[in-house]
């Protein structure tokens, strides 16, 4: 079964995460057909930009904890996102947890609609946001990463905006896309391409300097025995062991 459904409309390709069962979340396959269909864009010259949508009450919930993708296929994945030569816009109306943080960083725009809800869940499994920092950081203002990084707390749409993850936060999140997609299609390949560049430029340093030593660190955290604890306590829907 396909995980990514695939459609064109005036020069936008949008990707839709479409595996309902899991959250939309970031199994091995999903990951895998999501690099595949960025490819194909990028290779078609008809395509402006790329919308990158969801179906469901879920954008991304994450890593898939029962089928994992390789971490450097994952990382992989933002690079692709961040590198491609065309802008990517997340559409997000629902809910977004832990590594789904990552991708959603990693695209160029981001429209939050009301039934949008955040959170890094990391540090209650006995994790930590490693790869997805590659994104996060160079996006989030400070201050707000130093708090959800921590607690792992939920917050809303317009939080998301106010901290710089989303671009804007909208009551009707096509309506508020309009204008989005509008710009986009009148703008030229080479400008936006070369406009993109000097937006990513830093973030594309980061990831060549970086990515090998979250990759090593992240691995480590999910082999440890508190990592196995939280895991197996969240699958299981009970508190981990820590919990006082």
């Amino acid at each position: 079964m396909t995980l990514i459904a695939t459609a064109r409309e005036r020069g936008i390709a949008t990707l839709t995460l479409d595996s309902p069962a899991n959250r939309n979340a970031l199994s091995a396959q999903l990951v895998a057909e999501l690099r595949d269909a960025l490819t194909a864009g990028a290779a078609d010259d008809t395509v402006r930009a790329v919308v990158l949508a969801h179906t469901g009450s879920t954008f991304c919930a994450g890593a898939d904890l029962k089928a994992p993708p390789d971490p450097e296929a994952f990382v992989g994945l933002m690079r692709d996102i961040v590198a491609l030569r065309k802008p990517v816009v997340a559409r997000v109306d629902g809910h977004v947890r832990a590594g789904g943080l990552g991708l959603l960083a990693a695209c160029d725009i981001a429209v939050a609609g009301e039934a949008s809800s955040f959170a890094l869940t990391e540090s209650r499994l006995g994790l930590a946001p490693a790869v997805i920092s590659l994104t996060l950081l160079p996006r989030v203002d400070r201050t707000a990463a130093n708090r959800y990084y921590l607690t792992g707390e939920r917050f809303d749409g317009a939080e998301a905006a106010r901290i710089g993850l989303v671009t804007l936060a909208a009551e009707d999140v096509d309506k508020a896309l309009v204008p989005v997609l509008d710009g986009l299609r009148r703008a030229s390949p080479q400008g936006l391409a070369a406009s993109k560049e000097l937006v990513t430029a830093t973030v594309l340093r980061s990831f060549d300097q970086y990515a090998e030593d979250l990759i090593a660190r992240s691995a480590e955290l999910f082999a440890s025995e508190e990592a196995r604890e939280g895991m197996t306590a969240f699958l299981e829907r009970r508190d981990p062991a820590w919990v006082r």
